[in-house]
């Protein structure tokens, strides 16, 4: 990650360069270039990456680079077909060659047969084709054949993500990651930098409502100017919730910013992590100081702005009912949740296998937390990777949540099965699911159903 924003100073420095020098053009340049190429390079600037014709460019691949990186980012937004990273492609390609860059899978295929290509031409008609079909259902309602209506909303962490969420078909931001705005930066954000973010997305009026998730730094992201203690499970130290209500000025900047830009549209407050009841008051107490330090100042803000906790920690599962008086939603993070439920660490090789959305009793204490959400009159969305996995959507519907929100990407597939599926059918699903011992004998029946339903979609994955 530190490399990475190592190569963003390199990026400056060589556009400065380029500008005072008088070559305010990209470095990228096509002369001689026929039809659309696909661009090899050592790397490439976010401001080369910006400024690409997308009439002349097929995609592009790079020796460095991650996910994290800028050019990538901005690839996903701009959608255009990227691998980076692969090490040495510079090395291996030569102008003219005919190479295939699949971002979907991570490949790059140097001077591939004409059996493969044809492969690759054919999928890339078919990937066409399926794009123009998704954004056609993404207009459409999610709706159930019975006339259930299940929300959805999509995960993003930049604003840069905004046309994406509107062409996709979310109806509001389930999750808005604000990790982004503490990684991308030397110095941590003030509160007029919360401020100004969260006002633009306030002030999308494609979107009925925005969820703000509060600073979820620990676990697997650090930041270099917070001090945290060094700690052999860091997954279940300090972090989240737990370490804003230590790092009370850290917790407030944020906050005041959230509370300034709701004066502007629908946004919700998200806190993560929390374990006890104990943990969702001093949580509220901070926000109700915040709130007070608003109102001395004169300063407009949404005095009934909503305020949810997410469902990650089996404990919180098991006192759903005691938590859901205190607040006006849950969100579910799956993720967090699935491991700690099962005491794995899905990015361990050794133990990945054991991670089963579809455990029992993941299923079991999701089913609880809605149970438990809904006898208290609040609503529950679900956050976490299996949102966007449509061959959970049954499960999901059948469990009678009331939102899903997930990457972009994925709106319109899952549109698609909600709108094919019956919830009646769904429910009695999850309770057929339900008295099963194990993970595979609850996804056969499921991958059964879909078969039947979506033969054209779910009938391959079925038979195997």
């Amino acid at each position: 990650y530190l490399r990475e924003r190592g190569q963003d100073i390199n990026y400056i420095y060589n556009r400065l360069i380029r500008i005072m020098v008088k070559r305010k053009e990209s470095s990228i340049t096509m002369h001689g270039m026929r039809g659309k190429s696909i661009i090899v390079a050592h790397d490439l600037s976010p401001a080369d990456t910006i400024q690409l014709n997308l009439n002349r460019i097929s995609g592009f691949t790079t020796d460095i680079g991650g996910r994290t990186s800028h050019t990538s980012i901005i690839a996903r937004a701009l959608e255009i077909p990227a691998v980076v990273g692969t090490g040495n492609i510079t090395s291996l390609v030569k102008t003219g060659d005919t190479v295939i860059v699949d971002g979907d899978d991570g490949v790059v295929i140097i001077n591939p047969t004409r059996e493969t290509q044809k492969k690759y031409i054919s999928k890339q008609l078919r990937l066409k084709n399926q794009k123009k079909e998704f954004l056609r259902i993404a207009k459409l309602k999610p709706e159930s054949q019975d006339g259930f209506r299940l929300q959805v909303g999509a995960n993003i962490e930049l604003l840069a993500e905004m046309d994406l969420v509107e062409s996709y078909g979310a109806s509001g931001i389930g999750l808005y990651r604000t990790e982004y705005l503490y990684l991308s930066s030397k110095t941590l954000p003030t509160e007029e930098d919360h401020y100004h973010v969260y006002r633009k997305l306030a002030e999308n009026k494609h979107l009925k409502y925005v969820t703000v998730r509060t600073l979820d730094i620990g676990g697997d992201k650090f930041v270099s100017h917070i001090e945290v203690p060094k700690e052999m499970n860091p997954a279940m130290g300090l972090r989240a919730i737990r370490l804003c209500i230590r790092e009370t000025a850290l917790f407030k900047a944020q906050l005041m910013g959230i509370l300034r830009a709701s004066a502007h549209g629908p946004l919700k407050i998200l806190i993560p992590m929390v374990s006890g009841i104990d943990e969702v008051r001093r949580a509220k107490a901070i926000i109700q100081e915040c709130m007070e330090e608003l109102k001395a100042k004169k300063i407009p803000f949404n005095e009934n702005i909503r305020i949810g906790v997410m469902i990650e920690v089996p404990s919180a599962c098991m006192i759903s009912d005691l938590i859901a008086k205190e607040v006006d939603f849950f969100s579910i993070g799956t993720n967090d949740l699935i491991q700690y439920t099962l005491a794995i660490d899905r990015v361990n090789e050794y133990v990945s296998y054991l991670y089963e959305p579809l455990h029992p009793a993941v299923l079991r204490l999701i089913q609880r937390t809605v149970q438990n959400a809904h006898a208290n009159k609040i609503e529950v969305a679900l956050c976490g990777e299996m949102a966007g996995e449509p061959l959970y959507t049954p499960i999901l519907l059948g469990l009678e949540l009331d939102e899903l929100s997930m990457n972009a990407y994925a709106i319109p597939r899952v549109k698609k099965v909600i709108r094919g599926l019956n919830q009646g059918r769904c429910k009695e699903l999850v309770n057929e699911m339900m008295a099963k011992e194990s993970a595979k004998e609850g996804e056969y029946l499921l991958r059964k159903m879909m078969g039947e339903v979506f033969p054209h979609d779910f009938t391959q994955s079925y038979d195997q």
